[in-house]
C-alpha cells in the first residue's frame, strides 16, 4: 500500500466527502494551520475538551474512567496542567475508506509548547467504509 498524495486526498474529499468540511490550502492566517498539506492533511481541534484532574486521588483506569476526574471546557482555549491531559476531537468529519490506513500525529507548533500528541491510527470499521466520524485523540502537557 503506498502513502495517498495531497491529489488524491483532495479527489476523495470533494468526490466522496472523506473529509467534511474540507479546505483544498493550508490556512494559515492568524491561526494554527490547517487544511490539505502535501501527503497529508492539519485538523482542527473543536472547542470541547475534557481535561483530566486528579484531585480526589482516583485510580486511572483505561477501562474505567471516574468521569468525576474530568472537567469539561467550552471554548476557543485549553489550558492543560502540566503532568495531565486533555481528551480532544477534530472539528473535520471523516469518512476513511477500509482499505485506508490514517495515522495522526501532533504538530511540531505544539510540541514546541510542550504539548504532546499520542501518535493515533484509525481502527478499521465495518463495509466498505474503515472509519466514520471526528477524530478522538489526546494531548499531554509534559
Amino acid at each position: 500500500m503506498a502513502i495517498k498524495s495531497d491529489r488524491w486526498i483532495r479527489k476523495m474529499s470533494l468526490e466522496h466527502d472523506m473529509i467534511s468540511p474540507f479546505n483544498d490550502k493550508q490556512v494559515r492566517e492568524g491561526v494554527i494551520s490547517y487544511g490539505l498539506s502535501s501527503y497529508g492533511y492539519d485538523l482542527r481541534v473543536a472547542d470541547e475538551y475534557k481535561i483530566f484532574t486528579n484531585v480526589k486521588h482516583t485510580i486511572v483506569d483505561p477501562k474505567n474512567f471516574d468521569e468525576g476526574s474530568f472537567v469539561t471546557v467550552n471554548g476557543e482555549h485549553c489550558i492543560v496542567p502540566p503532568n495531565s491531559f486533555a481528551l480532544a476531537r477534530s472539528v473535520e468529519y471523516f469518512k476513511i475508506p477500509r482499505d485506508v490506513l490514517t495515522i495522526c500525529v501532533g504538530k511540531s507548533t505544539y510540541a514546541r509548547c510542550g504539548i504532546i500528541v499520542n501518535v493515533t491510527t484509525v481502527r478499521a470499521g465495518v463495509g466498505r467504509i474503515r472509519y466514520v466520524g471526528n477524530l478522538q485523540y489526546n494531548a499531554i502537557a509534559s
